[in-house]
């Protein structure tokens, strides 16, 4: 390119500067545009990921409560269960069954007699 500019003169010379300036010019122009452009669209991104952020921390935020509200339940029924235990454990009942080979199978349910101080719980046992 810089053997074409040896036949040119001063003012050829200084006029094809001027030409390039202003292509320079334009090019930094349009560059600085389309990096502004760019930048909008980052931060409408950042804006919107940001509330999603603050979405998402809310939606823990209350799973979270869940989780403790559970629990709190769930150890109040533990603590309930056991003390149903204990009742329903004082309570013992046996099978009995009388095997002759004349007489069919009769199986029966007894309560063993209570002891002194305790209190008949009404109902069926709880199972498992």
């Amino acid at each position: 390119m810089g053997e074409e500019l040896s036949g040119l003169g001063v003012r050829d010379l200084q006029s094809l500067e001027n030409r390039l300036e202003m292509s320079l010019r334009n090019i930094r122009m349009r560059k600085d545009y389309l990096l502004k452009g760019e930048i909008e669209e980052l931060h409408k991104k950042g804006s919107l990921i940001h509330q999603e952020n603050m979405e998402l921390c809310r939606r823990v935020n209350i799973i979270s409560q869940q989780k403790i509200e559970l629990y709190r339940k769930l150890q109040a029924n533990e603590q309930r269960g056991a003390g149903d235990a204990i009742i329903s454990s004082s309570t013992s009942y046996s099978f009995g069954a009388t095997h002759n080979t004349d007489v069919p199978a009769n199986l029966e349910l007894r309560q063993s007699p209570q002891k002194e101080g305790e209190q008949c719980e009404t109902g069926a046992p709880e199972l498992g």
